[in-house]
């Protein structure tokens, strides 16, 4: 079997999922059609229709797309079919239903940001970065009914430094979720359809999951030690943002945070220390040093402008 014959569905929708099919298409592969998501309202008043950025490139690239509201709808399972297609890859998608991902005579393989099972979920990205994560990596999968359950055809390891964000570790396993999809397509080609995979085993000690994020999710708790609260703001910078209340009524999001030995002392958790031209908030054990932070409707600033608007003598709180 060569590249030319096997016939493939990629599906994707954010910018995420992009570069996997640019490699594809670079390197020869026979897609046939691309699937994603509907074309999104934007602007204040909704009137214009953005279209992902998988769609863009592949209209591109003169691909055929298919974006279907629901994924078992009858007009979209037999338009589907007509691709005939060996296999499909799945990359920053949604779920499929069985009908979908069974359809294939070689399956469908999804390509996870994460070392899997840890990490099952919607935002393995963000939810290794809060959780202190020094390493996290892509896995390549079959799909079956669970979510994020299939046997494991390849992984791949991605080191976190200490100061990444989540925009640096999505960059880098954008590009390395790329190149595990390439290995994997080379792997499916060679066994015939058939490439080696392992079962996921959960581990002794469980499983660290990766939700959806909600507003809710992103509040930050500043009864928790400095560490885990400077991880949880570099694990949602620069979105969808850790966010916090002043005690004047205003909503804070908070970009980017620096640990510093200093302790929190009689300081309560939450409270607002001003030091010339730091900002400095207690937590648990230590303070934290706040860098880049934006107040409700106004511009992302530096912790130096937000000081020096802060009325002298007041003492402040976020919760």
């Amino acid at each position: 079997m060569t590249k030319q014959d096997l016939r493939i569905i990629y599906m994707g929708t954010p910018e995420f999922a992009v570069e996997p099919l640019k490699r594809m298409i670079e390197n020869g592969y026979n897609v046939v059609a691309v699937v994603t998501q509907p074309d999104k309202p934007v602007g204040r008043h909704g009137s214009v229709l953005q279209a992902p950025p998988v769609k863009q490139f592949a209209l591109e690239k003169g691909l055929p797309v298919l974006q279907p509201e629901k994924m078992k709808a009858p007009d979209f399972i037999e338009t589907l079919r007509t691709y005939r297609a060996d296999l499909q890859v799945v990359v920053a998608f949604r779920m499929l239903p069985e009908m979908v991902w069974a359809m294939p005579r070689f399956g469908t393989f999804n390509v996870h940001a994460a070392l899997l099972p840890q990490y099952r979920g919607a935002a393995p990205i963000n939810w290794a970065v809060i959780n202190g994560e020094t390493r996290t990596g892509v896995t390549t999968f079959f799909l079956d009914h669970d979510i994020d359950t299939g046997c494991i055809i390849r992984q791949m390891p991605f080191d976190i430094p200490d100061e990444a964000d989540v925009e640096y570790v999505y960059e880098g396993l954008m590009h390395l979720g790329a190149d595990i999809c390439m290995k994997t397509l080379e792997d499916i080609i060679l066994a015939e359809g058939h490439p080696h995979c392992t079962p996921q085993q959960v581990p002794a000690d469980g499983l660290h999951p990766a939700p959806k994020l909600f507003k809710d999710t992103c509040r930050i708790d500043w009864h928790q030690s400095a560490k885990h609260v400077y991880d949880f703001v570099r694990g949602l910078s620069p979105y969808p943002g850790s966010w916090t209340e002043l005690n004047t009524g205003q909503v804070l999001k908070i970009y980017h945070a620096t640990k510093t030995q200093e302790s929190a002392g009689d300081y309560e958790p939450g409270q607002l220390v001003l030091q010339r031209r730091r900002l400095l908030i207690a937590c648990a054990d230590d303070l934290l040093q706040i860098d880049k932070l934006q107040l409700a409707d106004k511009k992302r600033m530096d912790a130096a402008c937000f000081v020096n608007g802060l009325p002298a003598g007041e003492k402040y709180f976020v919760s």
